[in-house]
């Protein structure tokens, strides 16, 4: 199944290469767009959506690897498959340290591109989906008051009413409060809940 709104980007700079592989994309329902370049690919406003990339490594300019590395720095999600005839073992070890789908030399099947192509999307999704709604818990933690939310960390951290009043230095009844207008407010009945909405919000949790 291919994601919604998803879209397969290829970038090598053999015109053969590129008429070839976005005709199979198409033929297999993939949306697509071709670059000569790495440069022209930048170029283009960053899609909002699954996007997989299939470059050659080797190419005038910015090449496979080159570009990798600026979608790292820049903290892009595209997913990467690269494509080679020129590839070795430590590139390849290399691009899949990094993060890359997969490492095809050519001649590659079209099969084995296209299957490529699926889990590059799905992961794309997927991570997409991890990052929304890690956005959504950050945004709900963040209705917490300071003293609210260092309530949250202790009892995220096992800690009891009583335990969390001594080391707060207040009372226990007001901890009662201030633990049931967080669960309140985040809308969660149990510390199981409350500890799935951290670990998804990724915020530290006090040991």
């Amino acid at each position: 199944m291919i994601p919604a709104n998803s879209l397969v980007f290829l970038i090598d700079d053999d015109a053969s290469i590129r008429r070839g592989v976005s005709r199979l994309l198409r033929s297999a329902g993939f949306k697509n767009e071709v670059f000569g370049s790495a440069y022209d690919f930048l170029a283009r406003e960053q899609h909002p959506g699954p996007a997989c990339v299939i470059v050659d490594v080797r190419m005038p300019g910015i090449n496979g690897m080159d570009l990798q590395d600026l979608l790292l720095q820049r903290r892009r999600a595209e997913q990467l498959v690269f494509i080679t005839g020129h590839g070795n073992i430590s590139m390849c070890a290399q691009a899949m340290k990094a993060g890359a789908v997969d490492f095809l030399p050519k001649p590659f099947r079209d099969a084995e591109l296209l299957e490529c192509v699926e889990r590059a999307l799905a992961r794309a999704a997927e991570q997409r989906r991890r990052g929304a709604e890690k956005t959504e818990a950050r945004r709900v933690l963040d209705s917490l008051t300071p003293r609210e939310f260092e309530v949250m960390q202790l009892v995220v951290a096992g800690m009891l009413n009583k335990q969390i009043a001594a080391e707060l230095g207040t009372a226990e009844k007001t901890i009662k409060v201030h633990r049931g207008r967080v669960m309140k407010k985040l809308g969660i009945a149990s510390v199981a809940e409350l500890v799935r909405l951290v670990e998804t919000a990724r915020v530290a949790r006090l040991k």
